[in-house]
């Protein structure tokens, strides 16, 4: 497996069939909510299996905020995600932020946790989902 820093141009077409996957298709959010017309702008990681294959994917804008977190379902539990929020990580170090930050679904809450994310503020609805705000100082 292969983890690559990307833009939305180079990578589009990934990153659009990774994320209707996963988000459109699997979790029902609306593609006009999924294309937030934030894309071009932010930093993206793709993870590739060993046959070059994209499996995952996400995103970080410029002010920190990681999101649009997405893995194939037959890929999931392999560390994938956890490999492509590292990613985004130290790429916020190497852009000298002081703290990224993300709305987790809640089911996911201890993973984040795992990677020295913490709560902050109530639970919330985003896309019909229930979140939370977790952050992580650098």
């Amino acid at each position: 497996m292969n983890i690559e820093i990307t833009s939305f141009t180079e990578s589009e077409n990934y990153i659009k069939s990774l994320r209707d996957t996963v988000f459109v298709q699997e979790q029902g959010v609306p593609r006009e909510l999924e294309w937030d017309g934030e894309d071009i702008r932010c930093i993206h990681v793709l993870a590739r299996n060993d046959s070059g294959i994209p499996i995952g994917t996400g995103r970080m804008r410029s002010d920190g905020k990681i999101g649009r977190l997405a893995v194939l379902l037959n890929w999931r539990g392999h560390g994938i995600g956890g490999k492509l929020l590292e990613s985004l990580v130290n790429k916020a170090y190497e852009c000298k932020l002081k703290s990224v930050y993300l709305h987790a679904q809640t089911y996911a809450i201890s993973f984040y946790e795992k990677y020295g994310f913490r709560k902050e503020g109530a639970e919330f609805i985003e896309a019909g989902i229930s979140h939370v705000k977790m952050v992580k100082n650098l």
